[in-house]
């Protein structure tokens, strides 16, 4: 999604998503336990741009239940102690809508957040979701936090039983500026395992939950139920990384054991 106009996903879009999310040429593994594997592609080494794929095998999870807990904005704010504020803020057609979050990053990094316009599809009893960074007027850069773009970042869910799917999480983020390395290494390493752990955690309690919560409420299922406003799309453009401030924390240094456990997500 790197074009120069905002543009809705067509079905080439989610194929060429799923094939890289199948694709495991040209990707170096740096974590391979339990189940979960995450392999790091390296775009560019001096401003630590890089994609990470992670893949994680649920053997107690429906395909149904990860896709309703990946979509349901409300329960993840009960779930994902990383996240600061989230919000949909429209919606474009029955499955692309454009939504807001912000994310805690581990200290001394400033906090990240993201204006991305999300597309979703199911294909058989698989489903993926995507997304990446736009601009809304609306919605500008804060003065306490990095604006990080999405260039590519999504999920593809497999069916692989009644109880049981494969997650994969494939990520092409600019988070501006140089990252320290520490950054890079721990979140391949480290984060984007327990992430995916806390996914697969989160889905297991999701069923209870959401009987109390407004039980029959899924637009990403039925859009007939969305309230969100339609936004034209003339009102979106292309996010890109020279309209940003240049954010350059690569000499920052790791600090204290809290810090450590932090979770820096990836959007």
């Amino acid at each position: 999604m790197s074009g120069g106009s905002v543009a809705i996903p067509d079905d080439q879009a989610f194929a060429s998503f799923k094939a890289e999310c199948l694709c495991e040429e040209g990707w170096n593994v740096t974590y391979n336990k339990s189940g979960t594997t995450v392999w790091i592609q390296s775009l560019d080494e001096e401003r630590s741009l890089h994609k990470i794929k992670c893949r994680m095998v649920c053997n107690d999870v429906s395909a149904e239940t990860m896709y309703d807990v990946l979509h349901d904005t409300e329960y993840r704010r009960k779930w994902d102690s990383s996240v600061i504020e989230t919000f949909d803020i429209g919606r474009l057609t029955v499955n692309t809508d454009v939504g807001y979050y912000s994310w805690k990053c581990p200290k001394p990094l400033r906090n990240r957040d993201v204006v991305t316009l999300r597309s979703w599809l199911p294909i058989g009893k698989d489903y993926i979701i995507m997304n990446y960074s736009v601009k809304h007027s609306k919605y500008p850069p804060k003065k306490d936090m990095v604006r990080a773009i999405s260039v590519q970042t999504g999920y593809m869910i497999q069916h692989q039983g009644p109880n049981h799917c494969v997650l994969t999480y494939l990520a092409q983020v600019d988070p501006r500026g140089s990252l320290p390395k520490w950054v890079v290494n721990k979140s391949s390493l480290f984060l984007a395992p327990k992430a995916m752990k806390k996914i697969n955690k989160a889905c297991l309690k999701y069923s209870e939950w959401k009987q109390r919560h407004n039980k029959a409420y899924k637009p990403w299922l039925f859009p007939e139920q969305t309230t969100l406003p339609i936004i034209p799309l003339c009102e979106l453009s292309v996010q890109r990384a020279d309209s940003l401030e240049n954010i350059d924390e690569s000499c920052l240094a790791e600090t204290g054991e809290r810090e450590r456990d932090s979770d820096y997500r990836q959007i």
